[in-house]
Order: structure tokens, then C-alpha cells, then sequence
């Protein structure tokens, strides 16, 4: 299911460059990355501590949920693996640029939960939005 959403993440990355907003993977292990590269299409990040989504683990329970057996059917035609640690979810961030902070998050709450790419592209316009607002501008003054 992880490699189904980079694939939709990595479709906005001609307009994610357009707007000069990099877009960064972090995984949690390094088995599989290599494999997982093509689908994401960017820079991969591994975050040895597992900080970087906290403690997001899914209960083997949440494995019959109607909603995750739906997302498992949807992405059968992505090649993918069974391999690793499957239990901690993902989740999507979107950070602005200096003091901006958070601008999108988006975290999985059990397998499968995606997160909207219109959401996404939405929150990198802010990025832009506000380093245009920050860019010195002539002013129509006159020295005397």
C-alpha cells in the first residue's frame, strides 16, 4: 500500500517543481528501499531512532478492517513485498519554509489510510505563497 501512495505523491512532483518545493522520503528501515525508490521517485531518508512519525503502530487487528482489506484489493497490481517491520504507519508532512512550521500532516491511522494529493499540492502553494511575500520589493519612493 506505501509504494501505491508514493506513486500518487510522486505524480505531483512537476508541479512540486514548478513551485521549487523539494519533496523528501524517510523510512524506518532499510530493507526494501531500494525497491521502494522508483515508486516515490526522491530523496529516501532513514530514520534509525524511528522519531520522526513517533509511536504509530497498527494492532495486527486492524489487519480485518473493511477499510484496510478494500486498500489491499485496490493496490494488488503494485509489486511490492511482506517483508520488515509492517506495523508502524506512515504518514505525509508538509513543512514550510523558515518559521512557517507544519503547513499539512497527514498521518495513517490504519493501513491503507492515504493521504489526498490535492491536500498536498494545496499546503506547497502556501510554501511558495509565503517566500514571495517575504522578497524585498521595490518601493515607487523618489530619493530627494
Amino acid at each position: 500500500m506505501c509504494r501505491e501512495e508514493a506513486k500518487q505523491l510522486a505524480s505531483l512532483k512537476p508541479e512540486l517543481t514548478k513551485l521549487n518545493v523539494p519533496m523528501y522520503g524517510v523510512v524506518h528501515e532499510k530493507l526494501g528501499v531500494e525497491e521502494f525508490k522508483p515508486f516515490l521517485q526522491s530523496e529516501i531518508y532513514f530514520d534509525e531512532k524511528k522519531l520522526f512519525f513517533g509511536d504509530n503502530w497498527c494492532g495486527l487487528a486492524n489487519l480485518l478492517r473493511p477499510s484496510v482489506l478494500m486498500a489491499a484489493w485496490r493496490t494488488r497490481n503494485t509489486a511490492g513485498n511482506l517483508e520488515g517491520e509492517g506495523r508502524l504507519l506512515g504518514g505525509v508532512l508538509v513543512v514550510g519554509a523558515g518559521e512557517q512550521g507544519v503547513l499539512f500532516e497527514h498521518r495513517e491511522q490504519v493501513f491503507g489510510d492515504t493521504v489526498d494529493p490535492a491536500k498536498v499540492l494545496k499546503a506547497a502553494k502556501l510554501i511558495e505563497d509565503a517566500s514571495s511575500d517575504t522578497q524585498e520589493k521595490p518601493t515607487n519612493q523618489e530619493s530627494d
